[in-house]
């Protein structure tokens, strides 16, 4: 199709529709991970809800293959299609806080960072990530966690609703009360069921938290992690702190004896140590394992804590991930690790077990999409440099990783970090149990299957 073909859409539509002719194309089509490298058909950059039914209506009637691009954070690139018309929903981006009713509603669009800062602003947050870059839509929609998930669950469990484009191209609002069955769908279910123009949340009390990042050698890994696996578990909910594997970047609050070596820590958040004392003593348990090469804390604005790593590692590296669920940390899983520190193949490549327990365990395992309420963690390992010369070399290292490191896992992984490549027996590991009434939920509300770009659900057969 050529760009003249698009010219029944912009008459549609309020926002822009860039194709290959367009000058902005090249940047348009960029997303976070520089690895993937596509181009669409054209993209409908959607001013408002009435461009995305314009936009699905479109593709539909054209026959064209349709994706849709929330924050454009996918590891693995799939808001971008060779040939497809991409649902751009990156000008759908504002937050709107009601603080008497806790609750905030964010466009599609939006990134983590658009509704910390605003929700801040009356001394609020959801659990929603450990990136403001993030968007919102799809750490949503897979399930979300972050820094504080044992505090007050997973982002799904603050869902309270959602307006969503169907397939048709009609618009409706899911929640307990209204279409009830999409609305459990949604939550964990990946962008299988819609476009979701908005979603609001429950947020809770939240302005300064506690940080704390504690370094140990490699030399240590054994002891700490076998320390962090009992020590977190039985801590209060206000404390998070995921495990990581590292090289440790050269800036603050690093001393510069450190900076380039290989270590493992933990980054802590802790709700109810908001000040210098009481953040001195509820760390001094860090030193039992063994002594820390690297030890530092303070208090800061929830929102400031969610932007520690957006300079890091910014929009335009090369990424490879692979991730899975634990329930415990095996003394083989340890060794494992130790052995891919060893041969982590640039500065930025990392892993890290994110704690889903606290708070994410009391929703009932049928409550909602998300299958592994029994899971502790939710792992990820991450390959990532800024030179594309480096994309096989990461991408084998994760994969090598990924494949020892599995049999210790639950055989399922949380679905955002499921590469396209990764097959239908990963996406059915995923959801367990659940997967069979997702499937009749697709038939309902996308029978045609027209939202496939993702870790697809296919519509059960009627």
């Amino acid at each position: 199709m050529d760009g003249t073909t698009y010219e029944t859409l912009r008459e549609r539509m309020r926002g822009e529709v860039i194709t290959p002719e367009d000058g902005g194309y090249d940047g348009a089509r960029e997303i976070y991970n520089a690895m993937i490298d596509r181009r669409p058909g054209a993209i409908a950059r959607c001013a408002d809800t009435t461009d995305v039914r314009a936009a699905i209506r479109f593709a539909r009637d054209a026959g064209m293959d349709l994706s849709v691009r929330g924050g454009g954070h996918s590891g693995g690139g799939l808001c971008l299609v060779d040939d497809a018309l991409m649902v751009d929903l990156s000008a759908l981006r504002w937050v709107r806080v009601d603080p008497a009713a806790r609750t905030a509603t964010v466009g599609g669009g939006s990134q983590l960072g658009d509704l910390d800062h605003e929700a801040h602003g009356f001394g609020l947050a959801t659990p929603a990530g450990i990136m403001s870059t993030t968007g919102v839509g799809g750490l949503t929609l897979g399930g979300g966690h972050g820094y504080l998930t044992r505090a007050y669950g997973l982002t799904i469990d603050n869902l309270l609703a959602a307006d969503v484009v169907l397939a048709d191209g009609t618009a409706v609002t899911a929640s307990a009360d209204e279409h009830p069955d999409l609305y459990w769908a949604l939550r964990g279910g990946g962008g299988n069921y819609g476009v979701v123009t908005s979603f609001t949340y429950a947020l809770h009390p939240v302005e300064n938290v506690g940080f704390a990042v504690t370094l140990w050698e490699p030399d240590h890994l054994d002891a700490v992690m076998r320390w962090y696996r009992e020590y977190l578990p039985g801590a209060p909910e206000e404390l998070y702190g995921f495990f990581a594997l590292l090289v440790v970047p050269p800036g603050p609050p690093f001393p510069e004896e450190i900076h380039g070596r290989k270590m493992c820590g933990v980054v802590w958040c802790h709700t109810g140590a908001t000040d210098e004392e009481s953040l001195t003593k509820a760390f001094t348990d860090v030193t039992e394992p063994a002594p820390p090469a690297f030890h530092f804390s303070m208090p800061v604005p929830y929102p400031a804590l969610q932007t520690t790593f957006d300079g890091l590692i910014p929009k335009g590296l090369q990424w490879y991930w692979r991730g899975d669920f634990f329930d415990r940390i095996t003394d083989g899983a340890i060794g494992v690790h130790g052995s891919f520190l060893d041969s982590m193949p640039t500065d930025l490549s990392t892993m890290h077990l994110y704690p889903v327990d606290g708070a994410a365990h009391r929703p009932a395992q049928a409550d909602t999409a998300w299958a592994y309420r029994d899971a502790m963690w939710s792992g990820v390992i991450a390959g990532i440099s800024p030179e594309p010369a480096d994309a096989g070399r990461i991408r084998d290292w994760a994969r090598g990783y990924w494949d020892a490191l599995h049999p210790h896992s639950m055989g399922g992984g949380y679905v955002n970090f499921i590469g396209a490549e990764e097959g239908q027996d990963r996406v059915r590991a995923t959801y367990r149990g659940h997967y069979d009434r997702l499937a009749e939920v697709k038939a309902t509300y996308d029978p045609d299957n027209v939202f496939h770009h993702n870790q697809n659900i296919a519509p059960a057969a009627h």
